[in-house]
C-alpha cells in the first residue's frame, strides 16, 4: 500500500472464519483510530460484547489483542495479526490470522469486510 490505512469510524462484518472461531456474519466490528492506536468493539451472533486494541504500522497492518464475552458466559481472549486490502470500491477487507490465548489455544483465520 502506498498510503496509510485509516480505520477510524469504520464498521466491518465477518465474511469467513475458521470453524474454531466465534465470529459470524452476525458479528459487527466498530473501529476507531488515533495515530497508530486502533480500538474497537464488536458484538453479534454468539458474542455478547467484545473489545479489541491494536497498533497499526505504516502499512496499516494491525498487531491486535482482543477479548469477548460470549452468549454462554465465557470470557475469551486472543491475539490477531491483520493485513488490510483496499477493495476497488475503496472499502477495506481485513485478512486475519489469530490465536486464542484462553480455552484451547488453537489458531485460525478470518476475513472481515467493511460495511457502509
Amino acid at each position: 500500500m502506498n498510503q496509510p490505512v485509516s480505520y477510524h469510524n469504520r464498521t466491518f462484518r465477518s465474511v469467513s472464519s475458521s470453524a474454531n472461531g466465534e465470529v459470524s456474519t452476525d458479528t459487527l466490528f466498530h473501529y476507531q483510530q488515533t495515530d497508530e492506536v486502533v480500538m474497537g468493539t464488536y458484538a453479534g451472533g454468539t458474542i455478547r460484547h467484545g473489545m479489541l486494541l491494536a497498533r497499526a504500522d505504516c502499512f496499516g497492518n494491525l498487531d491486535m489483542r482482543y477479548q469477548h464475552l460470549n452468549q454462554d458466559g465465557q470470557l475469551l481472549t486472543g491475539t490477531c495479526q491483520t493485513v488490510p486490502e483496499v477493495l476497488p470500491d475503496g472499502r477495506l477487507r481485513l485478512h486475519e490470522t489469530w490465536q486464542w490465548t484462553s480455552g484451547d489455544f488453537s489458531r485460525g483465520e478470518s476475513v472481515l469486510e467493511e460495511v457502509r
